[in-house]
């Protein structure tokens, strides 16, 4: 007897027909988003995708007395833990590869007829391996360069300056303070890094030469004249070296490891630092439950400037929150249908299981006889 279909089965059929195509696009979406995210994937492109590491950041506050000469003490109380759990470093590599990084400030860059603003930033360690900014021209910064007076500049720096992303090599003046560009970077073209870094141009030099960058506000500024030769009016800031920014990538065998041993070499700093692992920042189980409080990564209660590529990472997980939130109420109608489907058969079961059972008995007492039958012929041929 042919079985018809009813209104609502065909109505069910739908909706769920519809709610899980929802949750496939919902799926790749938020997997694309998160794969966009290249800042966060440095463990991953360390280890050449073969996963191990964990990328880790500590955000660290203005006044939180982390200074650069704090570095040497983490990195050696993180080898130490490391080594306590048999763990070495591979042939070839670094065993726990890390950069910090502070904000110097807004400084006026000249070249020798131009001039533009720019926000000038601190790096150190193995800064451009944890960026995802594109190499145009040139080379970034290394901390084994005799001269440390070098700059990466982004391509809407290079442009103001030169009107062209090709200059490597040319010389730039940042309050007053020599400088040449080592390399330009692409300037952020992703979305959520475009809205978090704004329209300053920006610019990357290493710590000694922020701590040789002039205090203008407190001297006249020369510039107004077309020779840059002289800056003896200039006096040198004092030596630059706070971190408000520290990243490393460590081996992580055994959950939560690498974790924990950064988080211990800043337990001391702990009201004045936030650490993040980016490598499972996007989990989408993690992202879905923290739909319901959404604060916690929208409020800060510690009086932190982030960085912007951390505050791009932030809007995306905030987004992908709402992507993987939605994801589950899509499968809320699969989910109980499939419940009322197992509960429906298992009452059917129960009412027709003499029967069935009766029929099955029946059915392989049949096979049985049908294959000593063919045995039989097969023995006789």
């Amino acid at each position: 007897m042919k079985h018809k279909i009813r209104l609502w089965q065909a109505l069910l059929a739908g909706a769920n027909a519809v709610c899980l195509t929802a949750a496939l696009i919902l799926t790749a979406v938020g997997g694309s988003c998160a794969k966009s995210r290249q800042y966060d994937r440095a463990a991953e492109d360390w280890s050449g995708g073969q996963g191990g590491y964990s990328q880790i950041s500590c955000f660290l506050t203005e006044d939180s007395g982390f200074k650069e000469n704090s570095i040497g003490a983490v990195r050696a109380g993180l080898i130490s833990a490391l080594r306590e759990a048999s763990i070495s470093a591979e042939e070839g590599k670094t065993l726990v590869p890390d950069a910090y990084s502070a904000e110097v400030g807004t400084s006026t860059v000249k070249a020798a007829k131009s001039r533009s603003e720019a926000k000038i930033t601190a790096v150190a360690g193995h800064f451009f391996l944890f960026r995802s900014f594109r190499l145009l021209s040139g080379s970034y910064l290394s901390d084994d360069l005799v001269m440390q007076d070098g700059a990466v500049i982004d391509s809407e720096l290079a442009f103001d300056l030169y009107g062209s992303t090709d200059v490597a090599g040319m010389d730039i003046f940042i309050d007053g303070e020599k400088f040449y560009v080592s390399g330009v970077v692409e300037a952020p073209t992703d979305k959520a890094d475009k809205k978090c870094a704004g329209k300053t141009r920006r610019a990357y030099i290493t710590y000694e030469g922020a701590s040789t960058i002039s205090a203008s506000s407190s001297y006249s500024d020369p510039s107004s004249s077309s020779d840059y030769s002289d800056y003896s009016d200039y006096a040198p800031a004092a030596g630059f070296d706070k971190v408000t920014c520290y990243e490393c990538i460590v081996p992580d065998p055994v959950k939560n490891l690498a974790k924990n041993s950064v988080k211990k070499q800043f337990k001391s700093y702990e009201d004045n630092c936030e650490l993040v692992v980016n490598s499972t920042r996007y989990d989408p189980r993690k992202l879905a439950k923290a739909f319901g409080k959404l604060s916690s990564l929208a409020v800060r209660e510690k009086p932190i400037v982030l960085p912007f590529w951390e505050n791009a990472s932030r809007m995306t997980e905030v987004k992908l929150s709402f992507i993987y939130f939605a994801r589950r109420l899509t499968l809320i109608i699969p989910i109980l249908t499939a419940a009322g489907a197992l509960i429906w058969g298992y009452v059917l079961w129960q009412r027709n299981k003499q029967r069935l059972l009766k029929k099955a008995g029946k059915t392989l007492r049949g096979l049985r006889k049908r294959a000593g039958a063919l045995k039989q012929k097969k023995d006789h041929i």
